[in-house]
């Protein structure tokens, strides 16, 4: 054999004259079978069977290269969204999915379900049959991935078909399809070699045999193709194929032998040092082939045995890394621990070192590990985990942790450290404190030169914890120390970083604790710096939290804020992120404030899908609220009453008080006395200490509750310093909605004329908005009828708040509920649909909209046609019949 000749593929390769696919053997039933597959073709075989070599020489067979996406599952993948993020990307190069499926980006924390659930909506368009071949499914070790492949098997479009090829059956619920005639199967007795096939294959080995010496080898490797190969390799060198016939055969110990003696063996030593060496690696170079074995050229090695299918796969268009074929890895490093167990360790740290030096930190640090190194693995890490979290690879900086021994980390401060941190981002902050205390006990045994360091990584762990249990005097202590001056000279790695992420956490604790004002400030300082710093991570934090202080007084500019925020998040694949959950969540509330109830429920359920209970307290506080108030809008009294429950079980997580906690409680005094119970909201006022009973909230629960027992007088007492006096509330529904209380209660005094006043005062902080929640927490039918009646003002809005406050929800104003229009409507066309049911003029329309008159006359003609009607009639008609506008707006 030459220095570099070719062994053979265990699938079916040509062994001596290179690959290509003359050297394939053409096995047309199974193509057949396979391009008549149902949805499913499941090839299920043992290593060696000729699996990937069938598959693609039937695509290439059948012409279907431009249509099918090849996923080869990696070594032992247990990263369910490294591997669905290669399925994407497959999906994303055919013809039929270039157009449909969406780029996506890792995440820190990004749940795999996004992706899948993603790839059956990019994907429901489909028009042509697309294939999605997955090659080595046996590799997959996530549970999680094969959950969400089955599910992808049952859920995605009818176009879309299945190729798996496993070593093994999975738990992929294909009996289900299997009833339906939807599977295909393809088992090792299948994919036997016959005898026809296996005297193509000798015969293109150039080997012609007997009858009988080809019965006997067929017989012995039972068709198997790796096994044939591999003895036309061997026959090609004998000088009595005949009698190598005879003897050839043996389970796979016996094959793995015959291939270090037959294959390795017969390499040049120097092609067989390097093949060794460098069986320790995942993926190689040249330059550190040449690290690991002291010599050069590896490069031009490693290229010729590729080519002539040895073993070596490329990874790059470039061909400068390669791997190794896995069984030829693993029999390759089983006769490196053989021969030269001591050299092992040495391999792996040499390894570190390269990777090190050219900017591999990951894989260094892996490399470190394997040959136990462990201050070198801990040095790498300490410098480079901050990255990797900002650079959304949380997942690895967390297997990376988890390779350490507890023993290490208990010894070692920065490693309890970033032990703690990566607990904290797991959602587990008993389990981060317990880290950071080991970290504290151990710190005086680290070197002077490390001690600035480790400050910083503690600091930004407390930094972590204490944002997320709200504890703003904390946060203060712990950015006050992180951007000192002496602590931005301390370490090379956090700088503009560390900053940005200080900036960012102040303004979030800002908000929760009620600071407003303050937090506005400090988020758009924070969204400038993440910004420049390049950090989407942490850009989608200050968007989406900033999003939640304009909710205060703003819906547009909330929505504006929170759908930004999404959009990010969606570009890197984080749509279930914590982050991006808060953005819903805010959606959520604004649109329930606006009384589109079917809407809110679908944003607050898309929010909880990225929430995990418990890991950030505050996150979960505003959920559990915003769920109670949507619950008790839809009239889902004892779900609301669950939701609070959470609520309040949520709050003894918290240091300081909640940001909504005053507006939470008065929602579920205000739902209590709703409800008849006026004794417990009695008895929760008495137990409030005086400054709590004052305060804007609490008055407005007893204005309610006074109001509900029949005394008005002493609600127009109870709410007076809330309307008018020195404790309004901070909040644009707070301020409708104790508007509302006074009109209730001077309308029940006789005051009609300063009931309208108050009113009409409500409907002008509502409009602007849409603002209609406070209209069914505090009903006044028969007020706004009246008000209706005597005053043109607010006539739409007037219309919305009495369905509302009659139990109507609204639909969500947007063309997608829409059979008929082309085109969406424009959030301007729709506010002057509003005006049609009414009996105003275009005049008196332009009037409320405060714009001019051909503005309206505009916007009515694009009305008409998208609408497809020729009447404001018969746009009114068809805007109801298109879910537009409700049924029960009357013209006035």
């Amino acid at each position: 054999m030459d220095r570099l000749s070719s062994p053979p593929d265990a699938n079916g390769h040509r062994a001596v004259s290179g690959s290509g696919r003359d050297s394939v053997i053409p096995r047309p039933d199974l193509f057949s079978l396979l391009s008549e597959a149902g949805r499913v073709a499941h090839v299920s075989a043992p290593p060696g069977c000729g699996k990937t070599v069938l598959l693609r020489s039937w695509i290439a067979e059948a012409g279907l290269s431009d249509r099918v996406a090849w996923v080869s599952v990696e070594r032992i993948e247990h990263d369910p969204q490294a591997f669905w993020l290669s399925v994407a990307e497959s999906l994303r190069r055919t013809r039929a999915g270039s157009p449909l499926v969406r780029d996506l980006t890792a995440s820190p924390g990004l749940d795999s379900w996004t992706i899948v659930e993603r790839l059956v909506d990019d994907l429901g368009p489909l028009g042509e049959p697309l294939w999605l071949v997955i090659d080595d499914l046996h590799e997959l070790g996530s549970e999680d991935a094969i959950r969400q492949l089955a599910f992808l098997l049952q859920r995605g479009p009818g176009r879309l078909r299945f190729v798996l090829s496993t070593r093994r059956d999975l738990p992929l619920g294909l009996h289900r399809l299997r009833l339906e005639g939807e599977v295909t199967e393809l088992r090792a007795e299948d994919l036997r070699f016959s005898a026809v096939e296996s005297r193509a294959l000798f015969e293109r080995s150039g080997l012609r045999l007997s009858d009988s010496a080809l019965k006997e080898l067929v017989g012995t490797t039972e068709g198997w193709a790796a096994g044939l190969r591999l003895a036309a390799l061997s026959m090609a060198r004998h000088p009595d194929p005949e009698r190598f016939a005879s003897t050839f055969g043996g389970h796979e110990r016996n094959v793995a032998e015959y291939l270090f003696a037959e294959v390795l063996q017969s390499q040049s030593d120097d092609v067989r040092r390097l093949l060794l060496r460098t069986s320790v690696l995942e993926r190689v170079s040249g330059s550190l082939a040449d690290h690991l074995t002291g010599s050069a050229g590896a490069e031009e090695v490693l290229s010729e045995l590729e080519e002539a299918g040895a073993f070596v796969v490329a990874l790059d268009a470039e061909r400068v890394w390669f791997r190794y074929h896995h069984l030829f890895k693993d029999l390759l490093y089983l006769e490196l621990r053989r021969t030269a167990p001591g050299e092992i360790a040495k391999l792996h740290r040499a390894a570190a070192n390269w990777h090190a030096e050219f900017g591999h930190p990951v894989e260094a640090i892996r490399h470190a590990q394997a040959g136990e190194d462990w201050d070198f693995a801990a040095k790498l890490l300490v410098l480079n985990w901050f990255g990797l979290y900002l650079d959304g690879r949380q997942a690895v900086a967390r297997q990376l942790i988890a390779a350490f021994p507890e023993s290490k980390v208990a010894q070692d401060p920065e490693l309890a450290a970033l032990a703690a941190f990566n607990e904290w981002a797991e959602g587990s902050a008993t389990d981060a404190d317990r880290y950071l205390a080991i970290a504290l006990r151990v710190s005086t045994a680290i070197p002077d030169d490390r001690k600035d360091r480790l400050e910083v990584a503690l600091s930004v762990v407390r930094l972590s914890l204490a944002t997320t249990r709200n504890d703003i005097d904390a946060v203060t202590k712990e950015v006050q120390r992180l951007t000192a001056p002496e602590t931005r000279t301390a370490v090379d790695w956090h700088g503009n970083d560390l900053n940005a992420l200080a900036l960012t956490d102040i303004g979030i604790a800002q908000i929760w604790t009620g600071q407003l004002n303050a937090a506005e400030v400090q988020l758009e300082r924070a969204l400038v710096e993440t910004r420049r710093v390049r950090r989407p991570v942490l850009e989608v934090q200050v968007l989406a939290h900033w999003a939640l202080v304009a909710l205060a007084w703003s819906l547009a500019l909330s929505e504006q804020r929170a759908l930004e925020a999404i959009e990010v998040a969606q570009a890197h694949g984080w749509e279930r992120e914590s982050s991006a959950a808060v953005a819903q969540l805010v959606i959520a509330v604004a649109t329930l404030l606006r009384g589109r109830f079917e809407e809110a429920e679908q944003w607050l359920v898309q929010a909880e899908l990225g929430i995990v209970p418990g890991a950030k307290p505050t996150i979960d506080l505003l959920d559990y609220g915003t769920r109670a108030l949507l619950e008790f809008a839809c009239g889902r009294h004892q779900k609301a009453m669950a939701a609070y429950r959470d609520y309040e079980l949520g709050e003894q997580l918290v240091v300081s008080r909640h940001l909504v906690a005053l507006r939470f409680r008065l929602d579920r005094l205000t739902m209590m006395t709703r409800l008849g119970r006026f004794d417990e909201v009695q008895q929760a006022l008495d137990r409030m200490g005086q400054d709590l009973r004052d305060t804007a909230e609490m008055r407005m629960v007893a204005a309610t509750l006074r109001l509900a027992q029949g005394k008005p007088d002493e609600a127009l007492a109870a709410i007076a310093p809330v309307v008018d006096g020195p404790t309004p509330p901070d909040f644009l529904r707070g301020q409708i909605q104790a508007l509302l209380l006074e009109a209730s209660a001077r309308a029940a005094l006789g005051d009609g004329e300063a009931a309208a006043d108050a009113l009409e005062r409500a409907l002008d902080f509502a409009e602007p908005d849409g603002l209609l929640l406070p209209f069914l927490l505090v009903p006044l039918e028969e007020l706004l009828e009246r008000h209706r009646r005597s005053r043109t003002k607010h006539a739409s809005l007037i219309s919305e708040a009495t369905n509302l406050s009659l139990g109507k929800s609204l639909s969500h104003a947007g063309v997608s509920q829409s059979p008929v229009a082309d085109e969406p409507l424009s959030e301007s066309e729709l506010r002057v649909l509003r005006y049609l049911p009414t009996n105003l003029q275009a005049q008196e329309i332009a009037s409320e909209l405060f714009v001019s008159v051909n503005t309206v006359r505009t916007h009515m003609r694009h009305l008409y046609s998208k609408l497809d009607v020729h009447s404001r009639g018969e746009a009114v008609e068809r805007a109801r019949n298109m879910g537009l506008l409700s049924r029960s707006q009357v013209r006035h």
